[in-house]
């Protein structure tokens, strides 16, 4: 039996990597068998496509250019680590995936997003996550909670009106395809957050074990 594939999506200061641990425990008691990634990255060739995306650079970088690297990160990512993941029958946890790609490269930059559906179909063909997790919360609390992280990678350095895009683009993705995507309200209390969390996958432990 194949295994399922969970994303957790979402802009700069979401909560990503804590609500990450706190998946990583549901899936333990339940049992499941499963492995953790993150994109861009997921194989060692992967990780270093994610630090040429990430890098402070002089030279301004085409938006064609990040859209290919984070695709080519994205096909190393899938034949090397997810693809096999789900054919040996464990379950896939991943810190974003395409949607990201939706949400910064065709959101926040402005790309064609029927372009980004053809490299989509190209590299993964027919794969997509069995559930994706949104973490949604205003652009001003999550860019000042990234900033209390400590210094910014290139990406959350962009301007707010970047991230007012990003937003608008992962919510136009979740309202497009309501049977995969739960959104969850992260600017409420943590105990909350994770409240809502567990609920959503208690209904899909339940739908799909």
């Amino acid at each position: 039996m194949a295994g399922k594939f969970i994303t957790l999506e979402g802009g700069e200061g979401v909560g990503k990597s804590t609500n990450l641990e706190h998946l990583r425990n549901l899936l333990e008691r339940q049992g499941i068998d499963f492995i953790e990634t993150r994109e861009p990255g997921g194989t060692p060739l992967a990780e270093e496509l994610r630090e040429l995306l990430l890098a402070e650079r002089a030279e301004p970088v085409s938006s064609d250019t990040e859209l290919l690297l984070m695709f080519a990160a994205r096909a190393q990512h899938l034949e090397q680590t997810i693809r096999p993941a789900l054919a040996r029958g464990q379950w896939v946890l991943c810190d974003r995936f395409t949607d990201a790609t939706f949400a910064y490269q065709g959101g926040g930059r402005g790309l064609d997003w029927q372009r980004i559906e053809i490299l989509e179909n190209l590299v993964q063909g027919e794969l997509r996550p069995d559930l994706t997790l949104l973490l949604d919360v205003p652009v001003d609390v999550g860019m000042a909670r990234a900033r209390g992280r400590g210094a910014l990678d290139r990406f959350e350095q962009e301007q707010h009106s970047f991230f007012d895009k990003v937003r608008a683009a992962y919510l136009r993705r979740a309202e497009a395809e309501p049977e995969r995507f739960r959104v969850i309200d992260a600017g409420q209390s943590l105990v909350r957050v994770q409240q809502q969390i567990t609920e959503v996958m208690s209904e899909f432990f339940h739908r799909g074990c």
